[in-house]
């Protein structure tokens, strides 16, 4: 029987999933952070040999002498030819390794590497044509069609992009909460929000938070659900602030659609990311108006997980080297 490795590599952590020929799940593992960007190419090799180390180990309680035919790493920021080429690296570390108990038999047709984006579009449909629209951290909507086709809208970080995440929810909350302290703008209960959940004396403290204590844009980010509830209580300023990420998500998804598929043709979009589990129905306001905009479309939640995506890729490869 042939296995494969599907592995989604993200920068908080590692998954991976090792499946047979018939798609069966045998194994799966987790491990620390696999952004090579960030953390260095030694460190990303770490976590993936421990996902893989660890999916091994359950599988061998049904099957030994594991013999790998195919991988697919999905990783976040990978898409240039530069860092294809260092993931390619990593990857003939891996079948060097003394410390993985499996057979390698790889060709170049069955290493497939790829942008997080990808597995996470394979793995919430099911199958490699769709749309996926990730609203976390950051933002990206990635599309394929039937003919393999793919557009990319958006996903070029905090600073230059990233409409509709929630750091752009986090952050405009607070631009509102303090141009309504100023006087500048309407009043909002965002003030009192932030206050009660950073502890803070006065809404000036944010300074001291967000210039003083060394936040990133995780930490930052984390403070979308505050907007998010403060708009679920009817709070007009904050609500608004929904309705704009909404038409962000919107608008840059009907661009993948344009782009890729045809007016009349029957398609899914899958949500994937923390925003879309906002109770102030963003979810619901994005679905209504795209299919609205688009009635061949259909908007789902993830089917599977991204490796589990990662996974189907590998398992295709066998058969269409060129997918």
């Amino acid at each position: 029987m042939s296995y494969v490795l599907g592995i989604d590599g993200g920068g908080s952590k590692t998954v991976c999933l090792l499946i047979d020929d018939k798609g069966k799940v045998l194994g799966r593992g987790e491990a620390g952070a696999s952004n090579y960007q960030s953390i260095g190419t030694k460190a990303t090799l770490l976590s993936i040999q421990s996902a893989i180390y660890t999916a091994v180990v359950e599988a061998q309680k049904l099957t030994d002498n594991i013999k790998i035919e195919a991988i697919c790493i999905g990783l976040a920021g990978v898409g240039r030819p530069e860092d294809i080429e260092v993931v390619k690296g990593i990857v003939q570390e891996l079948q060097n390794s003394s410390l993985l108990p499996i057979t390698w038999k790889l060709s170049a047709s069955n290493i497939i590497i790829c942008h997080d984006a990808l597995i996470a579009l394979v793995g919430g449909v099911g199958y490699p044509v769709g749309i996926v629209v990730a609203a976390g951290t950051g933002s990206i909507v990635f599309g394929r069609n039937h003919n393999g086709q793919t557009k990319r809208v958006g996903g070029w970080g905090y600073l230059l992009g990233d409409e509709g995440s929630a750091y752009q929810i986090a952050v405009a909350g607070m631009q509102a909460a303090l141009k309504a302290y100023d006087g500048r703008e309407m009043s909002t209960s965002l003030v009192e929000a932030f206050k009660q959940y950073l502890e803070l004396a006065t809404i000036e403290d944010l300074i001291e938070v967000i210039y003083r204590r060394g936040w990133g844009v995780k930490e930052i980010a984390a403070l979308a659900p505050i907007v998010d509830n403060v708009a679920a209580y009817g709070d007009e300023v904050a609500q608004k602030i929904i309705d704009d990420a909404a038409k962000e998500l919107i608008k840059a998804t009907s661009t993948v659609i344009s782009a890729i598929f045809s007016h009349d043709e029957r398609f899914e979009v899958v949500t994937t990311g923390s925003v879309w589990q906002g109770k102030a129905r963003i979810r619901d306001t994005f679905a209504a108006s795209l299919m609205t905009m688009f009635p061949s479309a259909k908007v789902i939640f993830p089917r599977h997980e991204p490796a589990l995506g990662a996974g189907l890729l590998a398992l295709q490869s066998l058969t269409l080297p060129n997918l």
